[in-house]
């Protein structure tokens, strides 16, 4: 069974929000801390780790993005307080000590 995530993260708790989609979650959160994804996560410094889902196909992980990108800002904000009320980083929970500094 392949396992694939809709992510969320964040520059800081109530900050610039990045969504995205990947079948390697703890693999994406790192790049995204090493500043290996260029572009808008780079340019608003988009590290933390706020929020997941997990999906079984692509093709819903991929609808589940686009569906939320499409959600008012306020929407995303309590979906994931829903599941992280503190805005905590929460890349603790899928990474390798190794891999989340940054």
């Amino acid at each position: 069974m392949n396992t694939y995530y809709v992510y969320i993260m964040t520059s800081k708790a109530h900050g610039t929000l990045y969504i995205g989609v990947t079948n390697d979650l703890a693999r994406r959160v790192g790049e995204h801390r090493q500043g290996w994804i260029g572009g808008f996560t780079t340019q608003y410094n988009v590290k933390r780790l706020v929020f997941y889902e997990e999906t079984e196909s692509i093709e819903a992980a991929i609808a589940r993005e686009k569906q939320l990108k499409d959600w008012r800002r306020q929407w995303k904000i309590n979906l994931i307080e829903q599941a992280n009320p503190a805005w905590q980083d929460i890349s603790f929970e899928i990474m390798d000590p190794e891999t989340s500094s940054g």
